[in-house]
């Protein structure tokens, strides 16, 4: 008799609100618990730079081809590094290109050098449906001749890889030694029927990656261009040491050549004077 007492004198719960109940879930769903940062953790010093770059050169993190992420945090400034600009257009029409941003990346793929251009001209076409530039990356953006010398020091003495080179030649206002120039519209193995092949259509071919299908990122680009010629190094640089070593010999032999033209045009003056 006194157990049953006891039970009866027990409050019994009432039950839960299903409401409560399914906010309690609600809450747990959105606020997982974080786990704890350890010794061993995976972010690295460059982790948020190299963040901040995979989301700008693709839109989006979640889209960025794996392909063209650094594989190392090595951000040095390698014997060969990669170049590309992006322009907008300036005189009275806009047709007039002019430098806007320069990017370059070493031979990992990470970026060494990338700077939006305030060009000496007024800008008049932002061209961002292609250069992926607008007027706020030009407000403090480096003046023109700054970029330019500090570029021109970058690639001195260094291998400069890119495509279609010259376009960004023009507006950088400089050049560079032909035989230090690796550009990839001009490799012959990576052309068709002797056809200039875009950047886009190389990295797809080649790469098995698709660039370029919005508005253009120059970090992309540049790491597209890197990766075409570290895949193809070994012939690439093989071409180029052939190709050199004949112009030297053809140098060799026109200096051969020369005395003896000299040789038989005056004997033939003293000829035609006796």
């Amino acid at each position: 008799m006194k157990n049953t007492n006891n039970n009866n004198n027990k409050k019994k719960r009432p039950p839960i609100n299903p409401n409560w109940a399914q906010l309690q879930q609600k809450l747990k769903t959105n606020n997982p618990s974080k786990p704890k940062e350890g010794k061993n953790s995976p972010e690295t010093v460059l982790g948020k730079r190299k963040e901040r770059s995979e989301a700008d050169s693709n839109g989006s993190a979640d889209s960025a081809p794996s392909v063209l992420i650094p594989t190392s945090n090595d951000s040095s400034v390698t014997d060969a590094i990669a170049m590309d600009c992006e322009m907008v257009g300036v005189s009275s029409q806009g047709n007039k290109s002019a430098l806007g941003r320069v990017t370059m990346v070493n031979s990992w793929g990470n970026v060494v050098y990338d700077e939006y251009v305030r060009p000496v001209e007024y800008v008049v076409d932002f061209r961002t449906a292609i250069s992926g530039i607008r007027p706020r990356h030009l407000r403090k953006a480096k003046d023109f001749w700054v970029v330019q010398k500090e570029v021109a020091e970058l690639i001195k003495g260094r291998i400069l890889v890119g495509h279609a080179l010259h376009n960004d030649f023009k507006v950088l206002l400089l050049s560079h030694p032909k035989k230090d120039t690796r550009d990839t519209s001009e490799y012959q193995p990576f052309q068709k029927e002797d056809r200039v092949r875009s950047l886009r259509k190389l990295a797809d071919e080649f790469l098995g990656v698709k660039i370029q299908l919005g508005e253009h990122c120059s970090i992309e680009d540049a790491r597209a261009a890197m990766m075409l010629y570290q895949r193809n190094k070994k012939e690439w640089e093989r071409s180029v040491k052939d190709h050199l070593r004949f112009k030297e010999k053809r140098k060799k032999f026109n200096r051969k050549k020369r005395p003896k033209a000299r040789d038989a045009a005056n004997l033939n003056s003293i000829s035609a004077v006796s």
